[in-house]
């Protein structure tokens, strides 16, 4: 073989695996980022869990169980629900870390708080 053909199929060769590499990231960043999702039960006048972990981007779905209405307010006023009836629901979606303590305004003595990292 000569050294022209080997170079063209060296050149050939980074050629195909370039144009690999680049398929495979168009394929791994069109992928959307996946939904993540959390709930809290509302049961027997308290939150489960009392301190829920997630990470940034997830929504927070409460739900009230208790057959008497409740709330979900957030104690610095990032969120707030209406009043919850029996099986109703509320959603939020964090998307900064931090701590997010919060109650029920008919009944304040309920708390817990979402950390989100």
């Amino acid at each position: 073989m000569s050294s022209k053909t080997i170079w063209v199929l060296g050149l050939t060769a980074v050629a195909l695996m370039m144009t690999v590499v680049l398929a495979t990231a168009r394929g791994v960043a069109a992928r959307p980022p996946q939904a993540t999702t959390a709930e809290v039960k509302i049961d027997n006048f308290s939150f489960g869990p009392a301190t829920l972990t997630v990470a940034p981007g997830t929504t927070v779905t409460w739900v009230n169980h208790d057959d008497i209405p409740h709330t979900v307010v957030s104690t610095d006023s990032v969120f707030k629900s209406k009043v919850l009836d029996t099986d109703e629901k509320f959603s939020f979606t964090f998307t900064k870390a931090g701590n997010y303590p919060y109650f029920c305004s008919i009944h304040p003595k309920m708390t817990a708080t979402v950390v989100v990292k």
